[in-house]
């Protein structure tokens, strides 16, 4: 399973066979049952998780008592509250496994370790991070410019298999709408 995070990184930066044996005691890894929380609100957050196989969904309870998807995380992608780890502080998020997953998870205290004895990592991290950046502007812009319908209609587009993926009341959580008025908008799509 390790080989997918060695893949991974290659894909941004070039570690050898021997550096990543021992960039790999950095992480550790579990299996997660489907809706275990990784993560509660009020909890310290502690790791940054990594998927080898499975879905995380990140999202908070809102002052209705709703949940809100905020995001998600498939294979090779990796999913924390940054502000939280960043500061070891508590959280305002859930991390939950919407399927059964296999993950990589790392510390703060072994990622900075991590980032010490093994510097090109920085690189990768600033790939990852920039990329999750990237990601988080683009929903931004999709959320302001398009109205409902036309959201889901680029989000169709543009991951179909992921969208095929998700339940369908956590695809309405993540772009802010109701699961019944999905519905709607799918039933329209189908006639």
């Amino acid at each position: 399973m390790s080989e997918i995070l060695k893949k991974h990184i290659n894909k941004f930066t070039q570690v050898s066979d021997n550096e990543f044996e021992q960039i790999k005691k950095f992480f550790d890894t579990k299996w997660v049952a489907k809706k275990e929380n990784l993560i509660e609100e009020g909890q310290i957050c502690r790791h940054h998780y990594f998927v080898l196989n499975g879905l995380l969904r990140k999202f908070f309870i809102n002052e209705k008592g709703i949940e809100q998807t905020t995001e998600f995380a498939i294979e090779t992608w990796w999913l924390t509250d940054n502000f939280a780890y960043e500061n070891q502080v508590p959280t305002e998020f859930y991390i939950q496994a919407v399927e059964k997953s296999m993950i990589l998870y790392i510390t703060q205290e072994k990622q900075k370790k991590l980032l010490e004895e093994f510097p090109i990592m920085e690189r990768y991290f600033r790939f990852i991070y920039q990329r999750a950046y990237a990601a988080a502007q683009k929903r931004f812009q999709f959320l302001f410019s398009f109205s409902k319908e036309e959201f889901y209609l680029q989000a169709i587009k543009n991951h179909p298999g992921f969208i095929q993926r998700v339940p369908q009341y956590l695809i309405a959580s993540y772009l802010g709408f109701t699961p019944e008025y999905l519905s709607e908008i799918r039933k329209r799509l189908l006639s």
